[in-house]
């Protein structure tokens, strides 16, 4: 079925009422924000007479507030209420606090009350998504174009890892680095995909691809057969690239083994020599669950030290 010139209007005229409706559903559902200044609140009856005194009296001293010079100079009651409105913005959006720490953040209010842009509208959930999020990329890229330039002289290393995300799907993350600057150039999603050195292969294999072969001096990957073999299908296909083992993963395994030694026959020097560091392991291990686990001990040792049990 193709869709006509009809068929788009009536789209849009349909997605424009779906706005609609949800900025009235925001409307009607928006709670007031508490005044600037609050009077005196009367806790009985007889003092009714006197809090409305009051009230009058308080309500004409913020209309002398509001017209006088320094109000006007610097719109103080304007500040409490766009305060007021970003504070909602925060609470109601469930924004981190810490989020008015990001400088990009204060600049676009700096820059909105620099230039006065009256009539501005911010950008909605698709234009960010979509127009704005494909602008930025565009830019980001083109301030790596310096960096990429450079790879053909100095040669580039692929480094590879696999992680998981919030949702716990399988990423595989392909980055590039060269002279000490690391770029990232993309995430492969492996769930469903049977993770052996072919499919791991032809992963590096279009990254080296994408990168161009010639730019490229060596892959880095872990310690996993997997990946060795991997290496190995990536060496014979370019044998001037060569397939590096993590240096980091390889202290790693380094480590595990030395504090967590095991009383075998192909061991037993290690273990020798190496079983303590299991004992206090155990010992750091028990120590750790038994305060975790008990709320006053838990307690008292958040009030007496300053370290934190992971």
């Amino acid at each position: 079925m193709k869709v006509t010139p009809g068929h788009r209007l009536e789209m849009q005229r349909v997605y424009d009422q779906v706005e609609n409706d949800k900025l009235e559903r925001e409307c009607r559902s928006r709670i007031p924000l508490p005044p600037p200044f609050h009077g005196p609140i009367s806790s009985f009856r007889g003092q009714e007479e006197s809090g409305s005194t009051d009230a009058v009296v308080n309500g004409k001293r913020r209309n002398l507030i509001a017209n006088s010079p320094l109000e006007r100079a610097f719109q103080n009651s304007a500040r409490v209420e766009l305060d007021g409105r970003i504070a909602r913005m925060f609470c109601t959006g469930g924004l981190p606090f810490h989020f008015a720490r990001n400088p990009n953040d204060r600049n676009s209010y700096a820059y909105a009350t620099t230039y006065n842009i009256l009539g501005y509208v911010p950008s909605g959930y698709n234009a960010l998504r979509k127009t704005l999020l494909q602008k930025k990329r565009a830019n980001i890229e083109r301030l790596l174009k310096s960096i990429k330039d450079s790879w053909l002289a100095n040669g580039v290393s692929i480094v590879s890892d696999e992680w998981s995300d919030p949702q716990r799907r399988p990423l595989i993350n392909i980055m590039a680095v060269s002279n000490g600057v690391p770029v990232f150039i993309k995430a492969i999603d492996g769930l469903g995909e049977f993770k052996d050195k072919h499919f791991i292969a032809g992963v590096l294999k279009d990254a080296i691809k994408e990168i161009e072969h010639e730019k490229v001096v060596q892959v880095i990957t872990d310690n996993a057969n997997v990946m060795k073999a991997a290496g190995a299908l990536i060496e014979g296909e370019y044998p001037k690239i060569f397939w590096t083992p993590c240096v980091v993963h390889i202290l790693n395994l380094a480590l595990k083994n030395i504090c967590a030694t095991k009383n075998t026959k192909k061991n037993e020097v290690t273990y020798k020599e190496c079983s303590w560091t299991t004992c206090i392991a155990d010992d750091a291990s028990f120590i750790r669950v038994f305060i975790m686990n008990h709320s006053m001990r838990l307690a008292m040792f958040n009030k007496f030290c300053p370290l934190r049990l992971l």
